[in-house]
């Protein structure tokens, strides 16, 4: 026991020695893992949620073999913090209460992932100002010629004061006309003339009503045709449901993990997973950015992830590999049976 502590007293003058000649090569080895094990931390636990930095920091102190930070190159947290907020590693802001911190993920497939929602949210844009465009216009079209004809009444005089006027309401308007006709020595010409224009009036309103309605009711139609377009094609920017089969995409847990497929167990807040790997059984809470859906064989049941189809289940009829979309045919729900076409890859997801 003498000999080991003699030597270990030698070890340990020798590295005081080394410290001692070089500290700053020392300083930046021991910063550069607390930054690196802080950043970890930070991500596989937090993700991109705005978190105060204490928080973070218990925790990770809370691991027996964390570096101190007396050993790195920052005194305080609140140095620390905003160091990070410098060097673009993280969105930094002080508050009341403290100091809050969000990890900034530069993953490329992050960043991949996140063009593609944006482009998708500019689509969806695109589409709802195509609606009210249309909308706008089948409303001008039906207030066209929606001021009818005022009718043009005349007076109705006599020639001589012996003449006789008659009508007959009993009868219709044609025989009126008809009787009119027969008799019209007895009638003036001006009240004949009167009555085959209120009869032409009243049935050119009739005709014109009539063609108005009609026209009315077909863009009524076409407008909820496309309500439920965009109803079939509104889309979220989470997508994560239990009993799917996804695959892990993400590097950064190693080879071990990586492109292996996955069952999700639970879904967190939305964007977050508890997945169980088919080959270890092993456990994992990922984001679902480093996720991504499975495909299986035509034949196979599948479930709908995003769009008006959202949580149905189906069962996959084809592929088309140039479109990257495939053709399914709705297996639950008031829709079963329906056949959807084009439906994207990422919409849909292999069921366990």
């Amino acid at each position: 026991n003498g000999f080991k502590c003699h030597c270990m007293s030698e070890s340990h003058q020798r590295q005081l020695l080394l410290a001692s000649e070089n500290p700053q090569q020392f300083m930046d080895y021991f910063s550069e893992e607390f930054r690196n094990d802080f950043l970890e931390l930070l991500r596989r636990r937090f993700g991109t949620k705005r978190v105060h930095n204490n928080i973070v920091y218990n925790e990770y102190i809370s691991h027996r073999e964390h570096i101190h930070m007396n050993a790195t190159q920052w005194e305080t947290l609140t140095d620390f913090t905003k160091w990070l907020g410098r060097e673009g590693l993280c969105k930094v802001d002080e508050t009341p209460k403290g100091w809050y911190i969000q990890y900034i993920d530069r993953d490329p497939e992050t960043i991949r992932r996140q063009q593609e929602q944006e482009r998708k949210k500019k689509q969806d844009l695109d589409d709802e100002e195509k609606t009210a465009k249309f909308i706008e216009q089948q409303v001008r079209r039906g207030l066209e010629g929606k001021e009818l004809e005022e009718p043009v009444y005349t007076e109705l005089n006599r020639e001589s004061e012996e003449e006789k006027v008659t009508f007959n309401l009993n009868k219709g308007a044609s025989t009126s006309i008809a009787a009119s006709s027969k008799t019209s020595s007895v009638l003036g010409p001006n009240a004949l003339k009167m009555v085959e224009g209120a009869v032409k009036r009243k049935e050119s309103a009739h005709s014109s009503g009539q063609s108005k309605e009609k026209k009315k009711k077909s863009a009524l139609d076409e407008i909820m045709e496309l309500e439920e377009e965009k109803k079939r094609t509104s889309r979220r920017d989470y997508w994560l449901q239990p009993e799917i089969i996804v695959k892990i995409v993400t590097k950064k847990l190693g080879e071990k993990y990586h492109k292996k497929k996955a069952v999700v167990k639970e879904v967190i807040d939305k964007y977050t997973a508890v997945v169980k790997v088919i080959d270890s059984g092993d456990k994992l809470k990922l984001d679902q950015t480093h996720l991504e859906t499975v495909i299986p064989a035509p034949g196979k049941k599948v479930m709908v992830l995003n769009g008006g189809y959202r949580g149905n289940e189906g069962i996959l009829e084809s592929i088309n590999e140039k479109r990257f979309s495939a053709t399914i045919i709705i297996d639950s729900g008031p829709l079963k049976g329906r056949r959807v076409e084009d439906i994207q890859y990422e919409d849909i997801s292999k069921l366990a």
